[in-house]
């Protein structure tokens, strides 16, 4: 049986750390979800109730449904969000999302910290498979992708409905077997 704590376990490299969501995060997490881009494309919480409310589900693995972390530096300044969510532990798959504050982009923080949390998906929770979507208008998001080691899959007409209306998508994926690429 696959490992699935019910909390975020502690993963570091040199720069970038996988935690838990911490109280002190709530400043920068209402900062950062009121950031133009990351309402356009990832939207979420703009209350300090609703923040703690969203770290809590976060930090909340018992339903074995997803796995979330906050990354930060080593310091614990939070410099952005993965997440691991539509776990189907019968086909093995899961989708993944990210997000990075502003004050920490242009560091390639979303597609480093996306290969990280492969190593812990692959690895112990034994995913052979995992996905992302994103809109074709943002190719931020599709350079994260590819940086991350996913393979585009193809272009789904008006699959979601952003802020702004339905949007066309972008699917890339990644195999456990392609996990020797991104290390």
């Amino acid at each position: 049986m696959s490992q699935h704590p019910p909390s975020p376990p502690l993963i570091d490299s040199d720069d970038l750390v996988l935690r838990a969501y911490r109280d002190a995060d709530v400043s920068d997490l209402l900062r950062a979800f009121d950031d133009d881009l990351i309402r356009r494309w990832n939207p979420g919480p703009l209350t300090e109730p609703e923040v703690v409310e969203w770290m809590r589900g976060r930090n909340d693995w018992s339903d074995r449904g997803h796995c979330s972390w906050a990354v930060s530096d080593p310091a614990g300044a939070l410099l952005g969000s993965v997440s691991f969510h539509k776990v189907n532990w019968e086909q093995r798959d899961c989708e993944v999302g990210y997000w990075v504050a502003p004050w920490a982009r242009g560091r390639r923080v979303a597609a480093r910290s996306v290969r990280l949390a492969l190593s812990y998906v692959f690895g112990p929770m034994q995913m052979h498979r995992v996905y992302l979507f994103h809109a074709v208008e943002n190719p931020g998001s599709c350079n994260v992708a590819r940086d991350a080691g996913f393979r585009l899959e193809g272009e789904l007409k008006q699959s979601y409905k952003y802020p702004e209306g339905y949007r066309d998508e972008h699917l890339h994926a990644i195999l456990a077997s392609e996990r020797s690429l991104i290390a």
